[in-house]
């Protein structure tokens, strides 16, 4: 009798094993079957907004799900990020943020109220988001050169904005002021978009742009004077490079994607990296991101969660040379 209670429990235990090992395929056999929200972490407006959704309506049609973009701005990310980690891990609430909140926040944050690196997985990278030197227009300097020479000679009177501390367009401010010499006043904003306004209604002197700037480059309301990308951006063929201008080795470019609560089921991911990758390799969205002044970088999840690493390695050098803190 005793030999039978054994053998029926032990077969119980293996069932019990076998239906865990088949359920997360079973979860992504029924998955989705309601909306899927995409936290952005940051304003309208500003980069990561227009990436969700420029790739949130193809992608709602590869799903055959609608696909809900909600604003969860503050704390650069970090609000956010906050409840996308605190959400279930269903594959029903994803986030799209900059590198910044994953790569940055840990090293300008003494305390967090969630850690990207354990509560939150990478789900699909979604751009390379380069960020653009640009001025107003009255700002007596029509070259790098010239604006290097003109803020060195009228030190501390000049301001520039950032979508708030910590970002890679402060983290840009920040590596030109060490590398060429330079002071000014950082002036952090909410996101990037309220910054523009400041900087387009002259209460700013110049900024870092990460893209959603340029139309009024092009329409001749700002100066752009440099990209600060290891490479030229081919919508501005002509226009050097921070590195080029004598700045060796300047990189403040940023990994913009979505990432999941740690513990969405991996066939999940999986899923949500193919379609979003095949939305990245379209004309459409291609086009899309390149107006914005970034370039759509389609990766794996182990790939993009490689890349956070190697940046938070190269800008937490950068913040602990600066001492640069949350705000």
């Amino acid at each position: 009798m005793k030999s039978f209670f054994l053998t029926r429990r032990a077969l119980l235990a293996a069932a019990v094993l076998a239906l865990g090992a088949t359920a997360p395929t079973a979860y992504a056999q029924t998955w989705p079957a309601k909306p899927i929200r995409v936290v952005v972490n940051f304003p309208p407006g500003g980069a990561a907004d227009q990436l969700a959704r420029a790739i949130g309506l193809p992608l709602q049609e590869a799903l055959g799900q609608p696909v809900v973009v909600e604003n969860r701005a503050g704390a650069n990310g970090n609000i956010g990020g906050e409840v996308v980690a605190k959400s279930p891990a269903d594959g029903y609430t994803l986030l799209m943020s900059s590198g910044g909140m994953v790569s940055v926040n840990p090293h300008i944050y003494p305390k967090m109220a969630f850690d990207p690196a354990k509560d939150l997985v990478p789900v699909a990278s979604a751009a390379r988001v380069l960020v653009y030197l640009v001025a107003k227009p009255s700002l007596p300097a029509d070259n790098i050169q010239d604006f290097i020479k003109y803020v060195k000679a009228n030190p501390g009177r000049l301001s520039y904005g950032s979508p708030g501390s910590g970002s890679s367009p402060h983290l840009a401010g920040e590596m030109l002021k060490s590398q060429a010499g330079l002071f000014a006043v950082h002036v952090p904003y909410r996101g990037a978009a309220p910054a523009l306004q400041d900087l387009l209604a002259g209460q700013l002197d110049f900024y870092f742009d990460p893209g959603i700037g340029l139309q009024q480059v092009k329409a001749g309301k700002l100066k752009l004077l440099a990209v600060g990308s290891p490479k030229r951006s081919p919508m501005f063929p002509n226009v050097p490079t921070l590195a080029e201008a004598g700045l060796k080795g300047f990189d403040a470019d940023t990994v913009f994607g979505f990432y999941a609560p740690a513990g969405t089921p991996p066939d999940v991911v999986t899923r949500l990296n193919r379609e979003i990758n095949k939305v990245l390799g379209t004309q459409a969205v291609k086009d899309r991101v390149l107006a914005m002044g970034g370039e759509a970088l389609p990766l794996t999840p182990a790939e993009f969660g490689t890349k956070a690493m190697e940046d938070s390695k190269r800008f937490g050098a950068v913040i602990k040379d600066r001492k640069i803190t949350a705000d």
